[in-house]
């Protein structure tokens, strides 16, 4: 095993230096002037005492800067650390203290909150701002464009396959968790999803990578439609096209765009583009008809996939996209903490929301550490044994909670609960963390949700469980609608008694403007959870 992501990125600007690596909003740059400025990089961290297995944080927007500076980490031996750049103060001091980060990357509109932070970094060496167009440099940091000029390139050097790559997580409780990967297996993980996606025989070893380079006669064009700071952005939309020689294609602008998403598909003839789930699709979909009732639709034909993780994907959205192009829709399951499963659907096989085909190494375990069997309807928890993570960073705790060993065999248990169908293939029902006991029994706030989504007014639904003397937890719906519908909270019941049993059917649905997520679309239910107390409490007082 001697793969690792600075060594493969090399070895492609070597082999295709005039190809593009990646494109931000028009700004592109080449194989190989992405190598030379993340050689350059290399160069900056080690004039400044960063040398292997250093942690360094990147808290930028999408960017080609964002992946130069992972791969000048990458290239140092260094574990780059992702930053989620809507942390408040205290947030962003315990990820930095929490991974010991010795140079932050950061865009220079959150100058001041690091401003505010840099007294209590002692560990932190450097500090490097990229200019977003916000005014002055702070005098404690260096310019990272101005660096790069004036700055020698590292030249490739041998790497440890065993250095530590690690990617924060914050799930949807408590504080950001670090999971580690060895960098080496990671990146030849990542080389063989994207080999078996071509249909080719992923290479064994970094002698084997430029020959298999060669047999890629179109190598992916990747729009990214999430944020790079998060596992599916960067991953699916990073990771893997450019293992593959491919390039990447984003936008800095915050917050979904759907429109310029498309625009991006046709103005660079993309092939993939990457997103999470209906946060990301339905937007995305309503856009395309938008388009197409003005008479000025969007030209997607060089589209061949749509990727998505770690938000439900509906199936009525899915056949939607598909009226558009013929293209495939990959739907994964997994987490920061390993790979379930996944379905694709086209035009000719769809595949119904939630259901998976299991990943090889993958189980379903019972509460009392049993295998469920097929078509049983016994709910357990999701646990893999294929390249699990070697755990959580300074958690010796947790770790032992989510990474665990059972006859033998060292399982992950990323948090997710599911069925296992009579043929085979699992039926996704949610975290565990969210699950709601009403009555004595469980229910998974994703099922209810994509019942209630299933009204054609509902723009997007979050389901969390209120206190209830009766029940213990009382399922409420909080739910945003299209423009200009008028459908009824009793509409939206009836549509939800339709197709759930009716302990999991919602006893009360509260109507906002705004269903609020975290910009890689994942649910907010810290949020849905205030938003329903404050609602229902006010119904209960008028």
């Amino acid at each position: 095993m001697d793969f690792h992501f600075a060594t493969a990125w090399e070895a492609v600007a070597q082999q295709y230096p005039k190809r593009l690596a990646a494109i931000c909003d028009g700004k592109a740059v080449s194989w190989e002037q992405y190598e030379q400025r993340a050689a350059k990089v290399a160069s900056l961290l080690t004039d400044h005492g960063v040398g292997a297995g250093a942690k360094a944080a990147l808290y930028l927007h999408n960017s080609n800067e964002y992946l130069e500076a992972q791969f000048g980490i990458f290239k140092i031996g260094g574990c780059p650390i992702n930053v989620n750049y809507r942390y408040k103060s205290d947030e962003l001091l315990y990820l930095l203290e929490n991974s010991d980060a010795e140079v932050v990357f950061f865009q220079a509109c959150y100058a001041m909150r690091i401003w505010e932070l840099k007294k209590r970094l002692p560990k932190v060496k450097l500090f490097v701002q990229v200019s977003d167009g916000t005014e002055g440099l702070m005098d404690f940091a260096v310019d990272y464009e101005r660096s790069l000029r004036s700055q020698s390139a590292a030249p490739p050097t041998t790497r440890d396959p065993n250095d530590t790559y690690m990617l924060y997580t914050g799930g949807t409780t408590g504080l950001p968790k670090g999971v580690m990967y060895p960098v080496g297996g990671f990146a030849q993980f990542f080389t063989s999803m994207g080999a078996a996606s071509l249909d080719l025989d992923p290479p064994a070893n970094m002698a084997g990578y430029q020959p298999f380079l060669q047999q890629i006669e179109a190598p992916p064009k990747t729009v990214v439609g999430c944020p790079m700071m998060h596992g599916t952005g960067m991953w699916l939309g990073g990771f893997l096209p450019q293992l593959l020689g491919g390039t990447v294609i984003s936008t800095a602008k915050l917050g979904l765009d759907p429109g310029l998403l498309w625009s991006l598909v046709e103005d660079y003839r993309a092939t993939d583009i990457v997103i999470v789930g209906d946060a990301f699709a339905r937007p995305m979909l309503n856009a395309l008809n938008e388009a197409n009732d003005r008479g000025t639709p969007y030209d997607i034909s060089s589209l061949r996939q749509i990727s998505s993780s770690g938000v439900m994907w509906s199936q009525e959205t899915k056949k939607g996209l598909l009226e558009h192009h013929d293209m495939a829709l990959i739907d994964i399951m997994g987490s920061t903490e390993g790979g379930m499963g996944s379905s694709v659907t086209t035009r000719e096989g769809a595949s119904a929301t939630a259901k998976f085909e299991m990943n090889d190494g993958v189980k379903v375990i019972s509460d009392d550490g049993l295998e469920v069997a097929a078509g049983s309807g016994t709910i357990g928890r999701l646990a893999t044994s294929a390249f699990v993570p070697l755990g959580y960073y300074k958690d010796e705790e947790k770790s032992a909670a989510t990474f665990q060993e059972i006859d033998g065999v060292r399982y992950s248990f990323p948090g997710d609960y599911a069925t296992v169908e009579a043929d085979g293939t699992i039926a996704l029902l949610g975290r565990g963390s969210a699950c709601i006991n009403t009555g004595g029994e469980k229910v998974f706030p994703e099922e209810v949700e994509e019942a209630v989504k299933r009204h054609p007014s509902v723009l997007d639904c979050l389901v969390v469980g209120l206190p209830s003397e009766r029940f213990g937890e009382s399922v409420t719906a909080v739910v945003s609608l299209r423009d200009y519908t008028k459908a009824t909270v009793d509409d939206l019941m009836a549509t939800a008694k339709q197709q759930l049993a009716g302990y999991k059917a919602p006893k009360a649905i509260c109507i906002v403007e705004v269903v609020k997520r975290a910009p890689n679309g994942k649910a907010d239910y810290k949020w849905a959870r205030a938003e329903a107390e404050k609602q229902t409490k006010s119904q209960r007082t008028a």
